[in-house]
């Protein structure tokens, strides 16, 4: 993911895209997926059912992902927040007390895995939550994880 979005901020059709890229820390990505105001208190993004916006293994018989935009979006017009994909994050994982930080991203809070969320295909409805967070190894390739990238 890294490596992509170096090149991405490089190159754009071929021209000198002069943007910056970057994973999202897991609280924007958070902000992002809660959506507005009418939506803060959702389960998923965008929705209490999950069928409404989250594919995931309940509501899928394809075993891959499914292109975007197939469910409804959140609040904010963004679209599979929850489920498709876990989302890779810039935060490294650490289990932390909510008192102890609010965006723990940086050398202090080095762990062995990143943070990814949103829940995918093939994991529980209940992985597709907004609150959910797991981690991942940063060397993992799996069908199940992707980005979306912060224009900084």
């Amino acid at each position: 993911a890294k490596d992509f979005i170096d090149k991405l901020g490089m190159k754009v059709a071929g021209q000198l895209s002069g943007e910056k890229f970057r994973l999202p820390t897991a609280a924007e990505w958070d902000c992002a997926a809660r959506g507005g105001k009418k939506s803060q208190h959702t389960i998923y993004a965008g929705s209490n059912d999950a069928n409404e916006v989250a594919w995931n293994n309940t509501n899928l018989t394809k075993q891959s992902t499914v292109p975007m935009c197939q469910k409804k979006p959140n609040e904010l017009g963004l679209y599979d927040m929850s489920g498709n994909v876990n989302e890779w994050c810039l935060d490294w994982r650490k289990k932390y007390l909510p008192e102890e930080v609010i965006d723990p991203v940086g050398k202090a809070f080095l762990g062995s895995k990143r943070v990814v969320r949103g829940g995918s295909w093939n994991g529980p409805a209940s992985s597709c939550r907004v609150s959910f967070r797991d981690g991942r190894d940063p060397d993992t390739r799996s069908s199940d994880v992707g980005i979306r990238l912060v224009l900084s």
